[in-house]
């Protein structure tokens, strides 16, 4: 028939490990949490010099 035709390698795909909703979800929040941590570290050491300065 004419859809038993198709090439069915051309339509076949894997979600290797990492690669699934929840993975991703959790990738974002360690995104997240890496950004919020960066952004007070830098705070903290960016007040450190200033700090230094006015010693």
């Amino acid at each position: 028939m004419f859809w038993s035709k198709k090439n069915k390698e051309e339509h076949r795909y894997y979600l290797l490990p990492g690669m699934g909703r929840s993975n991703r979800r959790r990738h974002a929040q360690f995104v997240r949490w890496a950004v919020g941590v960066g952004i007070i570290a830098s705070g903290l050491f960016g007040f450190f010099i200033w700090y230094m300065n006015q010693i």
